[in-house]
């Protein structure tokens, strides 16, 4: 399995369904090469590779006042995630990677799409579209999450899907013990009319620190859940900060700073259940009032650039509680779950929270799954008789 991963897209491209069909099919029928499974690594020979797979989420939502027609609940199917993982190597040093994204509105978008040097554990680099340095939840993405949605409080800069164009090295030292993320992007509002229209780079790095066993996953990237396979004491910092990065204008601007912690427990106890305990803390500083966020003062946005617009300044916090059954039912264990999310907005002094409460049935880890969800949602911001609203989704996602 590939683990790629990462948020909902936020940007879109054109033109590219003839190109994703024609990947889907090269990947069907390279699959049918290898006994008819796909998500497997072709051996080409002197240290060449090529990895192929996909990953595909789908849910039913009811959401209160949700429908057309604003006062009745809606009901609604979607595809929400999409996703052809591909990536291969010349030799054990030069990589690369490219994935795309299908999303609910069925429009093709380039999620990761970058060139690695791969030296050892310790030091590598990467150089293209890729996540930057970020919380746990955003370098989990969607599969990798232990609840259904991703969280309204990870609300960093982003091009496309949680993505940013740029270089990062990243390392694993002391055996997984330590792992480390720093880089340089883009960023937020590099546009003409723009605050940062003289392209200040955006600066980002994640220090992770593993107190029980390292975590498995590749790369810097992440899980919320590894259903007991390892135990799991982590706790990691992130920082990004960029001049000129919030604003309205060339004249109306202020410079982006934020930062976040987050910390993942799991842990067997007795009887072979699995707890799993997840919580994190945000702080986003902007020196002006973003153009596009809704906050007071908020201007609009100039035309003609992405990754603009739309970011607020306020503090969050994220808790979630999970535990696994140990005993199987059918073909698989359940995995009740609460999570709590707390948004408080500095400019309007007003606050978003959202609370679930659901259950996974976990078939085979993140790449079989069901989950089923109730949330309370508030968002003092909206008009009062929107303000309040709760939802109901079922959904399924599976990976090869």
């Amino acid at each position: 399995m590939i683990k790629k991963r990462f948020r909902n897209p936020v940007a879109t491209g054109k033109g590219k369904a003839k190109l994703f069909r024609a990947g889907l099919t090269v990947m069907a029928s390279l699959a049918g090469i290898a006994n008819g499974y796909a998500g497997q690594t072709f051996q080409m020979g002197d240290d060449r590779s090529l990895s192929l797979g996909f990953g595909l989420r789908t849910s039913y939502t009811s959401l209160k006042n949700g429908a057309p027609d604003g006062i009745s609940r809606s009901n609604k199917f979607d595809v929400e995630n999409l996703r052809l993982y591909i990536s291969g190597q010349l030799n054990n040093t030069i990589k690369a990677t490219l994935n795309t994204e299908r999303d609910a509105a069925g429009k093709i978008v380039l999620m990761d799409g970058f060139t690695e040097l791969a030296f050892n554990d310790d030091f590598n680099v990467r150089l293209g579209r890729l996540i930057p340095p970020t919380d746990r939840s955003n370098l989990d993405g969607p599969f990798y999450l232990n609840a259904w949605q991703f969280p309204i409080v990870s609300a960093y800069p982003s091009l496309a899907i949680g993505r940013d164009n740029g270089l990062l090295a990243w390392g694993k030292p002391m055996d997984g013990k330590i792992v480390y993320s720093v880089g340089a992007f883009t960023g937020h509002n590099v546009v003409t009319g723009g605050s940062n229209a003289s392209a200040n780079l955006l600066y980002a790095g994640r220090l992770a620190v593993n107190l029980l066993d390292p975590e498995p996953d590749p790369a810097y990237y992440t899980s919320s859940t590894y259903y007991g396979s390892n135990d799991i004491f982590t706790i990691g910092l992130v920082y990004q900060t960029q001049k000129n990065g919030v604003g309205s204008s060339p004249t109306v601007r202020g410079d982006y700073n934020s930062w976040s912690s987050d910390l993942l427990f799991e842990e067997k106890v007795p009887g072979d259940g699995v707890v799993t305990v997840e919580g994190a803390y945000y702080k986003y500083g902007l020196g002006a009032v973003d153009c596009g966020s809704g906050e007071p003062g908020a201007g609009i946005c100039p035309a003609g650039g992405t990754n603009v617009g739309g970011l607020v300044a306020g503090k969050a916090y994220l808790a979630t509680l999970e535990y696994m059954f140990p005993q199987k039912v059918g073909i698989g264990n359940f995995q009740p779950f609460v999570r709590i999310q707390n948004f408080k907005r500095d400019v309007s002094q007003t606050t978003n929270k959202q609370t679930d409460v659901g259950v996974n049935y976990i078939i085979s880890g993140h790449n079989a799954r069901i989950s089923a969800v109730y949330s309370k949602l508030n968002d003092n911001r909206l008009a009062p008789a929107m303000a309040s609203s709760n939802q109901f989704v079922l959904g399924v996602q599976v990976q090869y």
